[in-house]
């Protein structure tokens, strides 16, 4: 979900009728009676190219309907609350950090996609149930705005360390845990980073240095952050955000004229692996039309379109990386990771915990 997403959403408009969520009413007229139309419920980073899409619609028959439900936090929450009578077939976007619980809330039911077995071993979850399937993998990580660091000659930061000290004091952008994906992401890493007993200290320090927190990605990054086209045209004064290591790609990709260099950089030592998953939602009403989107998710052509789209990368072992992409969002070298289980027995009390620290 980088600015790049913000872009990514323009395209979707080229191949896809997008829904606005409005309850379940929606839903149940976009999915109805209708079997030839297929309906995915994702966050707003959902994105296709059109001839891609266009494939698949001619070749399965069936049509694409996508209902985008904000980030990716608000949606999975909204989709465990419509649960009974779901919104659409197919759910795109829990990640590791929510997974667990859309897995205890049974919102999915099992189905294994065609091409599984081309799912890279390290992005596999959920054993031999197969509820959820790995659709793409991306590091959340601090960007920082580098036209801001030289003009104050000040070296940007490369640690979560970095950003406690005093030379980044009301720098920082990031986004709520309990609404945000990325916002939990970049809390679960300074809780793989600091333990169990010192992440807590960690956040009363960033909080004393000034970091502001918004509900979700694209508030900060679009407009509190100084790095990011919307940012610069909005005057944001945050020259540090919590997004992806691919948001710099996109600043090169969709600016026009096409600079040099990317105009943001990422503090590598700030990064967390997510992984993003797809689902089979359990009481969908096209469940054969769901199942079909699914087996896309997985085929060489939809894998190979992602990068440049969603900007996020593809977990199958024979996808290409389009050079542009691995060039400016190289993958994090030593992310920080956290066992599911250690996240599903603690995510829900840290995210108290933070918000009482934080918030109050």
């Amino acid at each position: 979900m980088s600015i790049t997403k913000q872009a990514a959403i323009v395209a979707v408009g080229l191949g896809l009728v997008a829904l606005s969520a409005c309850g379940s009413s929606d839903g149940d007229r976009a999915s109805g009676g209708d079997t030839r139309t297929v309906t995915l419920v994702s966050h707003n980073s959902w994105a296709v190219s059109k001839d891609v899409l266009a494939a698949f619609e001619k070749q399965s028959g069936y049509q694409v309907r996508v209902l985008e439900d904000g980030d990716a936090g608000q949606a999975v929450n909204k989709a465990i609350l419509t649960k009974d009578n779901p919104q659409g077939d197919v759910f795109f976007g829990v990640d590791n950090t929510l997974l667990s619980r859309a897995l205890d809330n049974d919102l999915f039911q099992p189905y294994e996609p065609k091409g599984s077995d081309r799912v890279l071993p390290e992005y596999r979850a959920d054993g031999d149930e197969h509820r959820v399937t790995p659709v793409d993998t991306g590091d959340i990580c601090v960007n920082y705005d580098k036209a801001y660091f030289s003009e104050h000659r000040l070296a940007p930061p490369d640690s979560l360390d970095d950003l406690i000290k005093p030379a980044y004091k009301d720098l920082l952008v990031t986004e709520n845990p309990a609404t945000s994906s990325p916002g939990l992401g970049f809390l679960l890493g300074t809780a793989a980073q600091y333990g169990d007993d010192g992440w807590t200290g960690y956040w009363k320090k960033l909080k004393a240095n000034g970091v502001k927190v918004v509900d979700g990605w694209e508030q900060a990054y679009n407009e509190e952050f100084s790095g990011s086209a919307g940012g610069r045209k909005a005057g944001a004064d945050r020259p540090l955000v919590v997004s992806y290591a691919s948001s710099p790609p996109a600043e090169v990709i969709y600016a026009d004229p096409r600079p040099e260099t990317a105009p943001t950089g990422v503090a590598e030592g700030t990064c967390f692996r997510q992984v993003e998953y797809a689902g089979l939602l359990s009481n969908a009403r096209n469940p054969e039309g769901g199942k079909a989107l699914l087996d896309f998710m997985l085929t060489r052509t939809f894998q190979d379109d992602m990068p440049l789209n969603m900007f996020v990368y593809p977990v199958t072992g024979d996808a290409r990386i389009p050079e542009e992409f691995a060039q400016y969002g190289p993958q994090a070298k030593d992310p920080r990771t956290m066992d599911p289980a250690k996240i599903a027995a603690n995510r829900d009390d840290w995210v108290k915990s933070w918000t009482s620290l934080v918030l109050k």
